[in-house]
């Protein structure tokens, strides 16, 4: 269930980013403090990138950072980012970017149905109006805990 791998200590609000690459490692951030990860990881994600491009922008405003679980993930995960001001990733379709969902993974399998009910939520237009306009962390964790009802 997806609201067992979000929490409220891992959800930032209108958060200052200066480039993509600032935005990664501040969106990150309470993942490494909580110990879902490890720095290693969150430079992985950001090395992968800059390798690949964009390729974590998954549709518009929206992305997904992650990487290979072998590079530091300690604990499946998923943070909840909003920007501030939304930056460019370098994806023309769907940039600039405003939410970043960071995913910690630590198999193959075991978040996939973590992962099918958060694309079931990017679909929720109220979901992105709850994100713009909530001043607390709570309001999602909320929201969220009643979809898995």
């Amino acid at each position: 269930m997806l609201s067992s791998i979000i929490k409220k200590e891992l959800i930032q609000l209108n958060v200052s980013a200066d480039n993509w690459e600032d935005a990664i490692r501040k969106s990150t951030h309470p993942l490494v403090a909580h110990g879902k990860v490890t720095e290693e990881y969150v430079n992985k994600i950001i090395e992968i990138a800059q390798n690949t491009g964009p390729y974590i922008v998954i549709t518009k405003h929206v992305a997904l950072p992650h990487a290979p679980s072998e590079f530091g993930v300690k604990e499946t995960a998923i943070g909840i980012t909003t920007l501030k001001i939304p930056v460019n990733f370098g994806n023309k379709e769907n940039d600039p970017v405003k939410y970043l969902f960071c995913l910690s993974a630590k198999d193959s399998t075991g978040h996939l149905e973590a992962m099918s009910q958060l694309v079931s939520l990017l679909g929720k237009k109220d979901f992105f109006e709850l994100l713009d306009n909530s001043g607390s962390p709570n309001e999602i964790i909320k929201y969220i805990v009643n979809l898995d009802q």
